[in-house]
């Protein structure tokens, strides 16, 4: 084998006599460090889209999330939640009440979701506040409940923040009213006035925050909570902790954390991005074929030397080895150089993204990226497998074309 890599090795970085073999070869190159970096790249993007998608959605999905098995509600007053409540690990503990409801505002109307939160929810104050695009994150001013709503019912009901006249009047069916002559008595009517804004996605931006209590008050549901959210501390390993919550609820619970929560988000994240990996990576595996062709016309011109190789006892092995190594050094220095430039590319966008996302009202200006080591092991490996099978075939060829050669000689 050293004998055959130091072969190679000449044979990679020596001028040949025909410059068609050099210019071959450096295609090859150039198309596997062309698919390498492309593929770190893109796949860099989608890491940052994805930072970006799951950190909106990490606002209002917590780590952790308990619900009933079967029914909507469950009574959260037991042993056990009385202790997770006061469990040092967690630094959120958040009752959660929720149901659809009608809500007017002045002559408009729509469907949404009030959403009823206890004290802990506002212990996640900076996360909120990030979300704001107008207003503030405020569930108790002045005395009285507030509301914080999404985008899409702000619009919906042209809502304006500035008209402290104008509330919100939510409407909910009466538990256990039957038919009456007048249909408001069938139906519980609160009203409560906005504070801010906040900006999602449109899966929450139909949502209206509200205090526990203003909730309880129009459900009529005195006890009861629909769910409880959990963040944890730093330290905690969430996968654990998820274990430890299930194993000492049973049967009756569900412990669901965030990528169960959001199930089709990830999906879809995850499909969007190998599919885009699959179709570079056929792209990179047209590229590192290309090594059979410069193998080929190597074979050519080295036939004396192959010849005298044979002459002098080499047998079929080590000249296959040679050109082995010879199809492996191109695309995996191709490769390496490659998920460099990509690297270099990615830390330059980080630090100065000088390529911008075109359209406006966006979040971000420019082109998000992340860095995951998984990925440059994943292209490593990739083109590592396509270089072994294409490095392969190419040796194989080249001994038959190599015996060919030397009868003729």
């Amino acid at each position: 084998m050293n004998t055959s890599y130091y072969i190679a090795k000449r044979y990679l970085f020596s001028k040949k006599s025909v410059n068609a073999i050099n210019f071959i070869s450096g295609i090859s190159m150039l198309g596997v460090f062309v698919g390498s970096a492309a593929l770190i790249i893109i796949l860099s993007v989608f890491n940052g889209f994805e930072n970006i998608v799951l950190s909106m959605y990490n606002t209002f999905s917590p780590e952790l999330r308990i619900e009933a098995l079967k029914g909507k509600t469950f009574d959260p007053g037991n042993t056990y939640f009385m202790t997770l409540k006061n469990d040092k690990r967690i630094i959120n503990y958040t009752e959660v009440l929720q149901e659809k409801a009608l809500v007017r505002y002045g002559e408009s109307q729509s469907i949404a979701l009030v959403k009823g939160v206890s004290e802990g929810f506002m212990k996640n104050k900076s996360g909120l506040d990030s979300v704001i695009s107008s207003g503030s994150f405020t569930l108790w001013s002045r005395g009285q409940d507030m509301a914080v709503i999404g985008y899409s019912l702000q619009n919906l009901l042209s809502i304006n923040l500035n008209n402290e006249f104008q509330s919100l009047d939510v409407y909910s069916p009466r538990k256990g009213a039957l038919n009456s002559l007048n249909p408001a008595d069938e139906f519980n009517v609160r009203s409560i006035y906005p504070s801010g804004v906040f900006a999602v996605q449109q899966e929450f931006d139909n949502t209206m925050i509200v205090p526990i209590r203003f909730a309880r008050q129009l459900l009529g549901e005195n006890k009861l909570v629909s769910y409880i959210e959990i963040n944890a501390t730093k330290n905690v390993v969430i996968d654990d902790f998820q274990t430890e919550i299930k194993e000492s609820l049973g049967k009756e619970f569900l412990v669901k954390n965030r990528s169960q929560q959001n199930e089709l988000l990830y999906k879809i994240l995850n499909s969007e991005k190998w599919a885009i990996f699959l179709i570079l990576t056929f792209v990179l595996i047209i590229a590192i074929f290309n090594i059979i062709g410069s193998l080929t016309m190597l074979v050519i011109d080295k036939r004396k030397d192959i010849a005298i190789l044979t002459s002098l006892g080499a047998d079929k092995s080590l000249i296959r080895g040679i050109f082995f190594i010879e199809g492996m050094m191109i695309s995996m220095l191709g490769c390496i150089l490659g998920m460099f430039a990509g690297l270099i590319f990615i830390l330059l966008q980080q630090h100065f993204g000088f390529i911008a996302m075109s359209g406006v009202n966006l979040m971000i200006d420019t082109y998000p990226v992340g860095i995951k080591l998984s990925d440059f092991v994943l292209v490593f490996g990739t083109v590592l497998l396509v270089s072994v099978i294409a490095s392969a075939i190419s040796s194989t060829l080249s001994v038959k074309n190599s015996i060919n050669l030397r009868d003729d000689l």
